[in-house]
């Protein structure tokens, strides 16, 4: 997800939009919005304006303190060329802006890349020019391979269905789908990255898993050797979970990128959601040439501290062979303390709160 979709949706909006421009757009309500259909497009290339402006200001804390400004002249076709003019400039920001960047954003975790701004800024030219075209009574329908690509990035805790388009209209409060609630309130999610001392632990998405499960590298770029097969079993059964509608994307996989030069050295995640008792399961794997440098035991360090701020979980538990040293080591160095012996096997728990 990046420059090319953004510009994408927004030359196959305004090829709609364009033939409309003679009708009222200032006195027409777009669709279901409280705005009309001239507010909702100003919106719409306000936005594409303000998430280029975070990812070239490298804003960490807030909002770039500016607003688009449109002339009080400015026709509905002189609107259509501003959102195409600002859509240039967030793809051109997206193409020039490195993979690790992160800029504000406030949902949920008050950070996003630049794929997530990528997927936002195309989130909002498909959804309102749904509202613009229904307002105006026209017929719109986004590209499928859009909506889904933006499904599995910002909407991850949604249950894929058998059409794209109508479960991102359902999935906004737009639409109604057989045999789902209605949406009422929803908000953006930005996959959840956990820094540590030389490593970032990313969260994996549902499209980055898919990749991963079949062969490719979930766009991370990894030293010689990865992903290994762990990794790839781990992203399969991440995307099992999304599939089925279980997933809760930050109670799911990481991939450890080293700080230094970017580069991912392995995974390490949870087994699913913590249980009732607030107790959840933790598996990891490194790739051979990063083992023996303290990498995981960081890693691991890192996302129990992640997980003893939440409320929903109270320990962290590992299943450990008894012929796997190494492994132990870990644990251990990450202050987990052995619970049980099988015969076969270590269990080790990390109390995080009584």
């Amino acid at each position: 997800m990046g420059g090319d979709q953004v510009q994408e949706a927004v030359e196959h909006a305004l090829a709609l939009l364009r033939t409309a421009v003679d009708q009222d757009w200032e006195g027409t309500k777009a669709g279901r919005l409280e705005w009309s259909c001239r507010e909702t497009a100003v919106h719409t290339a306000d936005c594409l304006l303000c998430y280029a402006g975070q990812l070239a200001g490298r804003a960490t804390e807030a909002w770039m303190p500016f607003e688009l400004a449109m002339a009080d002249d400015a026709g509905n076709d002189g609107v259509l060329d501003v959102i195409e003019t600002t859509a240039t400039l967030l793809a051109a920001t997206i193409r020039a802006t490195p993979r690790d960047v992160r800029a504000f954003h406030p949902y949920p975790f008050r950070a996003a890349d630049r794929e997530g701004f990528a997927a936002m800024g195309v989130t909002e030219v498909l959804l309102h020019t749904h509202d613009i075209a229904e307002g105006l009574g026209l017929t719109y329908e986004a590209p499928a391979e859009l909506c889904e690509n933006v499904l599995t990035r910002q909407f991850p805790h949604v249950q894929p269905g058998p059409e794209p388009w109508p479960l991102l209209l359902w999935a906004t409060g737009r639409g109604h789908l057989p045999g789902r609630a209605p949406v009422t309130r929803w908000n953006w999610y930005n996959p959840l990255v956990i820094p540590a001392e030389r490593l970032t632990l990313h969260s994996v998405t549902p499209a980055a898993g898919a990749d991963l499960a079949t062969g490719g590298t979930g766009g991370f770029d990894w030293i010689e050797g990865g992903p290994i097969e762990g990794t790839r079993v781990g992203s399969a059964l991440l995307v099992k979970a999304y599939e089925g509608g279980t997933l809760r994307p930050e109670w799911g996989m990481y991939v450890l990128v080293r700080t230094g030069d970017g580069r991912a050295l392995g995974a390490l995640g949870f087994h699913s959601a913590p249980d009732e008792e607030g107790r959840v399961e933790i598996g990891y794997d490194l790739v051979e040439a990063a083992r023996g440098h303290g990498h995981m035991t960081e890693a691991l360090r890192a996302l129990a501290g992640w997980a003893r701020g939440r409320d929903d979980v109270r320990s962290l538990f590992a299943v450990v062979d008894k012929g796997n040293v190494a492994s132990q080591g870990v644990v251990t160095r990450a202050g987990f303390q052995q619970v049980s012996d099988d015969g076969e096997q270590f269990a080790y728990e990390l109390r995080l709160r009584a």
